[in-house]
């Protein structure tokens, strides 16, 4: 595991069940303009769901790819009280992550 890697990894062990976060959200919050860098890293995740990096999404607050297939990332998140409409968009956008 890359020292990056950990970093994302860290971050996303505070992002509370219920709720989700951004790329570029999370991006900022550790230091790193590149959502491609950040998906990267998420797909190299060991410890799914365990670091739970089912609890990101895209910016437009749609549901993208996870490390298996898009609905089983919606329904590990339905279960954790995250909803995505037809569209695949997240229907509360109160359940958004912000770091502190």
């Amino acid at each position: 595991m890359t020292d990056f890697q950990k970093r994302v990894y860290d971050a996303l062990l505070l992002i509370p069940e219920g709720k989700v976060t951004t790329y570029k959200i999370l991006g900022d919050f550790i230091g790193c303009k590149s959502s491609q860098a950040i998906g990267q890293a998420l797909t190299r995740n060991p410890h799914a769901p365990q670091v739970p990096c089912h609890r990101v999404i895209k910016t437009d607050r749609t549901i993208w790819w996870y490390a298996f297939w898009v609905s089983e990332k919606r329904s590990i998140l339905h279960a954790e009280g995250v909803y995505f409409d037809s569209n695949d968009i997240l229907e509360d956008p109160h359940a958004i992550y912000y770091f502190a």
